[in-house]
Order: C-alpha cells, then structure tokens, then sequence
C-alpha cells in the first residue's frame, strides 16, 4: 500500500498541502523525478517528413520525458509545487539539480522555435500546463523559483501569444474528455493570468469562457466518460464557470446545469467510474486519472457553494461533496501505478487534487 493511499477521503478532499508528510511527497515525487528523464518511450504528436525524426531531446531538450511533451511539462509543474509546498521535501536536491540542468537558455530558445516552426503543437493542453507551470513558479517566492522564471519566459511568452491569437478566439467549445477539452485549457489560462496579474489575458479568458457556456443548460452526460476520457466535459465545464461567474450568478447557472444530481442521467456523475486495469490498458489508466479530476471539479463546485443560502445551494452542496470524497478514494487507490502508461503523468494530477487549496488553482472570481 502506498502512502497516498493510506490518506483519508477528507485529507484528499480538503485541497491542503498539510497531507504532504515526507512518505506522501515522496511518493508523489518518484514518478515525475523519473519521469521527465525518460525519453523513450515517445510520443511525438506531430506530422513528420520523410527523414528519420531526429531524438526528443533535440526538438525538445527541456521537455523531452514522459512519453510526451505536455506530460513533461505537467511534470516539472508537479515538481515545481511539490518543492514549494514541502519545506526541506526529501527530494529536493535531486529535483532541483534537474530542473536547473533542463531549464537552461539555449533549451527554452529551442523549445520556443519549435513552436515557432509547429504554431499548434500541444494546443491547448500543453499550453495551459506551461502557463500553470510558470504561473508556480511565480507564486514560489525563492530565488531558485525567480531564476527558473526568467529563464522560462520566452516560451512562456510564446505559448501566451499563441492563445490569444488562436485559442480564445475559437467559434465552439470542444467538450471532450480527452487533451482537447477547451474548458480545462480555458481554467489553465485564467489561473495563470490571475496569478501573474495580467489584466488583459484575464479579460479575455473570463469572456471566451462566457461566450461559450454561460447559457448551456441540462449537461449532456449520459454517454460519460467515453474511451480514453481522463476529464468529465461536464464537469470541467462547471469547474471553468466558477472560476468566472459571481457566487449566485454560479450557482443559479449550475443548478440549470445540473438539474437533478439524484436521478439520470446526472446522478451518474456521482459515482467513481469502476476501474480495473490491465498492465498497458492506457484506456483503464485515463479512467483513473477521471476519478482524480473528478473529484477536484465536485470539491471545488462544493466549495463554490458553500456559505450559499438557496435552493439550488442546498439542493446540490451535499451530493457534490460527498461524490468529491468518493471520486477521491476510488482514484487514491490506482492513481501512483507503476504501469508507465499511467506513471507519466498520473502523480500531477494526484498532486492538483491534494494541493488544489494551496494557490494557483482558481484564485478567487472575476
């Protein structure tokens, strides 16, 4: 038994970072520390000519690891906030060497110019994970943190320009539960902004985002989850809009969304997704990462509420919060497998789900 397993549903719930005792960190450390050093296997996600493709570390000499670029950079995210939040972590020598080896100039002007080369590579899940990461790192006050940044930022810059020239300004949401899921990308984007303080971005995410779901109603949700799906369109489409309506607004639109969490179809999004992977089942092993992030949209959708008075407050806080621990226990017992179709990058999302209370995860509504 692991010790992320041996958390508490409420330990998991909670969103804090003082379940991070050294066995936790530890444990969510390993997968990542080795992670972003594999380079083989990989998955390129990209059209390649006819010469043989040269080495993931070539394209990409800072985020070359975990089979493919955004699991890397979700995993230096990982990294980033497990050192900020644990003092003295048990592996912070090793994560730090690494990160200072990965992160070097002429490393970041490369990454940059592939984008340069590649205008959609890893849009949007990939960029919404390198904002998150700057955004860490920003919110990290040590000087290992400032020079990282700054290191950082012309690929930060480059991925924030390619938002907002050709993600906010899409005509349709894509509301799958796979990476190209607008909702979680649109969070990803306003979290950062916030972060970093930047007005305008904030602007323009909060207003795509009301744009494309501020007058959905009745979530379709009875052909959920579907293959490969790691995130709930349904509810990462709610998890966005409190991070973007007023606390009653939220909740009015919400109880529209969610009319009755106690029948069908929606009563399905109660329930943990039953999981039984087989060794390189990669479709078994993105059912657990859905339990996690499941549960992190249902906790913070119940806090969201909390302090509310009305019906719809009262109608919905219990059962997403007892749905919350529930998705939380039924993904602590899978989610730190060794199997790497999961390893990758299963420990990040652990991470979030633990940490989700600890800054840079919906700070505060427009």
């Amino acid at each position: 038994m692991n010790a992320f397993e041996e958390l508490s549903p409420d330990a998991l719930r909670s969103g804090r970072a003082d379940a991070l005792d050294d066995a936790v960190a530890t444990a969510l450390a390993a997968h990542p520390l080795d992670g972003v050093e594999t380079e083989y296997p990989h998955y390129r996600g990209a059209v390649e000519g006819p010469e043989a493709p040269p080495p993931p570390s070539e394209d990409h000499p800072v985020f070359y690891g975990c089979f493919d670029w955004h699991s890397a950079v979700h995993s230096h995210w990982a990294l980033v906030r497990a050192l900020r939040l644990v003092p003295h972590h048990p592996d912070e020598a090793d994560i730090a060497a690494g990160i200072d080896e990965r992160l070097a100039p002429e490393s970041v002007a490369s990454e940059a110019a592939y984008l340069d080369e590649n205008p959609g590579f890893e849009e949007p899940y990939g960029w919404a994970w390198l904002l998150r990461l700057a955004a860490e790192l920003d919110l990290w006050d040590d000087p290992r943190a400032d020079a990282w940044r700054e290191t950082l930022r012309p690929l930060e810059g480059r991925v924030r320009e390619g938002v907002r020239e050709s993600f906010l300004g899409i005509d349709r949401a894509h509301r799958v539960g796979t990476h190209g899921n607008t909702a979680f990308a649109l969070a990803g984007v306003l979290d950062y902004a916030r972060v970093v303080g930047d007005a305008d971005l904030e602007r323009e995410a909060a207003a795509a985002a009301r744009r494309l779901y501020a007058d959905d109603t009745a979530a379709v949700v009875g052909a959920e989850p579907v293959g490969w799906d790691f995130v709930s369109p349904a509810l990462t489409e709610a998890d966005l809009m409190r991070r973007v309506l007023d606390p009653d607004p939220f909740a009015s639109w919400l109880d529209d969304f969610l009319p009755d969490l106690a029948a069908p179809p929606h009563d399905a999004l109660c329930s943990p997704v039953d999981v039984e992977p087989d060794e390189g089942d990669g479709a078994a092993i993105h059912l657990i990462g859905l339990n996690v992030s499941r549960a992190w949209c249902l906790a913070g959708l119940a806090d969201a509420l909390d302090g509310r008075d009305g019906p719809a407050a009262d109608r919905l806080r219990e059962p997403l919060d007892d749905a919350a621990r529930r998705h939380a226990e039924a993904g602590a017992a899978d989610v730190l497998t060794d199997d790497y179709a999961g390893s990758h990058w299963l420990s990040s999302f652990a991470l979030y789900l633990l940490t989700r209370n600890e800054g840079g995860v919906a700070p505060g509504a427009a």
